[in-house]
């Protein structure tokens, strides 16, 4: 806000230049601050490596389990799956929806083998835990150094 008033012939081409950079702050700081993008879904997921296993964590809140599903095939892990609305809305209004809907796809390329008869899966608090054991192959191992 200007405190000095200007004329109409009082024309400053700074003026257009900060206008210019406060609109495009505005529009990133808006596009950068969500974490969904244009009504898509993509859930956030974390992935760490242990020495013997991988665990990867994804934030699905308000889902079933029967809505998605988790595939381990080829060290590529797909998570995919759909957030169904629910249109119990009759007679009410909406202000302001944030929440997105619709299906979801995401891979993972593990970098080693893991063994898919022990991989575990659980459910909790809207947030999937998987477990991918290495195989025998890709865990370290420690080699013995004989000193002479």
């Amino acid at each position: 806000m200007n405190l000095v008033r200007r004329f109409k012939n009082d024309w400053d081409p700074f003026d257009l230049i900060t206008d210019l950079q406060s609109d495009l702050n505005r529009v990133f700081s808006r596009s950068l601050s969500r974490r969904v993008w244009d009504g898509d879904l993509n859930p956030a997921v974390d992935i760490r490596e242990e020495a013997d296993q991988y665990v990867f964590s994804a934030d699905l809140p308000g889902m079933h389990k029967d809505d998605f599903k988790v595939t381990v095939e080829n060290n590529t892990l797909t998570l995919q799956g759909e957030r169904k609305q629910v249109k119990e809305t009759k007679d009410k209004g909406y202000y302001l929806t944030e929440r997105v809907y619709g299906s979801f796809c995401r891979s993972f390329n593990l970098p080693s083998e893991v063994q898919p008869e022990k991989i575990k899966a659980s459910y909790k608090d809207g947030v999937l835990e998987v477990i991918l054991p290495k195989s025998e192959n890709a865990r370290p191992k420690q080699i013995t150094v004989d000193v002479k």
